[in-house]
């Protein structure tokens, strides 16, 4: 890999991994169509005790993010309350109350899904689509993520590359090669192919959350290596998420890039990509009971025409 020359690096892994017309020319859920029926019925056929584990950060004010390009954390207001409702202030008959509230929230600014949209190489969307006609201040006009709404569930498999590789946790910066993910997946005893959602624990929120968020958001992280564009293409798997802010290592291994693998696998792969996962409480069963796969549902939410959802992924072992 040239470190002084993204440009031709990122060309080079856009041609190899490239899944353009893979499944005609309007498609609109990219590696999701590795997650068939039939992995569906074998993901569930991994539910043995009913356990069940939230994988989602929570959604409130005490968040990692500090405003860059505008992502801040959720503010959460009441428009009624138990207060108003005993006051007698809702003018509801025969004594009923209630409450309502309301939240503002970047879409991208705790546990989410980077849609299909969310990333162009050189204007170009998804599938060689034309970025300008695709995403406009309508939204996302084509892959808005509502069509991935009925799709998002299966296998998963967890890959704690921190506990593995790092002895709990990997250094911001490590960059997760091939041979890392391999090992540990040797490591733990499961194989990783077509249709699985890949969990990949680095630490980093583990540290984030000991230590204080940080530059957590946005500043150095572990995680994926550039180089990892061909595995996560030719696994063949149907999403990928992990535990930091940006999915790839941070800072990025080229002299000038700003995430350069979210340039190819979410435009030329069409890789669905999660963030912010919290993977704490399921890596720690994982480890006790030594199975590393498990059923998975992770719909985002079905808002038209959005580039990215928060999510509250459910694992069930």
């Amino acid at each position: 890999m040239n470190r002084a020359d993204p440009e031709a690096a990122i060309a080079e892994a856009a041609k190899l991994c490239s899944n353009w017309g893979r499944w005609g020319a309007d498609d609109v859920l990219g590696t999701l169509n590795f997650l068939t029926e039939a992995k569906r019925r074998e993901g569930a056929a991994l539910i043995r005790r009913g356990a069940s584990f939230s994988l989602s950060q929570r959604f409130d004010l005490n968040g990692p993010q500090k405003g860059w390009r505008r992502r801040t954390n959720p503010v959460h207001t009441m428009l009624d309350t138990g207060t108003d409702a005993a006051a007698g202030l809702q003018g509801f008959p025969h004594g009923i109350g209630g409450a309502d509230d309301v939240i503002a929230m970047p879409l991208q600014c705790s546990t989410q899904w980077d849609g299909l949209g969310h990333i162009f190489d050189h204007g170009r969307a998804w599938n060689g689509r034309d970025a300008a006609t695709t995403v406009t201040a309508e939204g996302d006009r084509v892959t808005g993520i509502e069509h991935m709404a009925a799709h998002v569930a299966g296998r998963a498999v967890l890959l704690d590359v921190g506990r593995a590789v790092g002895g709990g946790e990997l250094p911001d910066g490590f960059a997760i090669t091939e041979a890392h993910l391999t090992a540990t997946a040797e490591t733990h005893g499961v194989a990783v192919g077509r249709g699985d959602l890949v969990l990949v624990r680095t630490g980093q929120l583990a540290r984030a959350r000991r230590d204080g968020w940080g530059d957590y958001a946005g500043g150095p992280a572990p995680g994926l290596s550039f180089t990892t564009a061909q595995w996560l293409h030719r696994t063949e798997i149907a999403a990928i998420a992990t535990d930091t802010w940006g999915f790839e290592v941070r800072p990025n291994e080229f002299d000038h890039a700003f995430q350069p693998l979210h340039q190819v696998v979410i435009p030329h792969i069409g890789l669905l990509v999660g963030e912010m996962w919290d993977f704490e409480a399921l890596a720690a069963d994982c480890a006790a009971d030594g199975v590393y796969e498990c059923w998975l549902t992770a719909a985002p939410l079905p808002i038209t025409g959005a580039v990215g959802s928060p999510v509250n992924p459910v694992a069930v072992k």
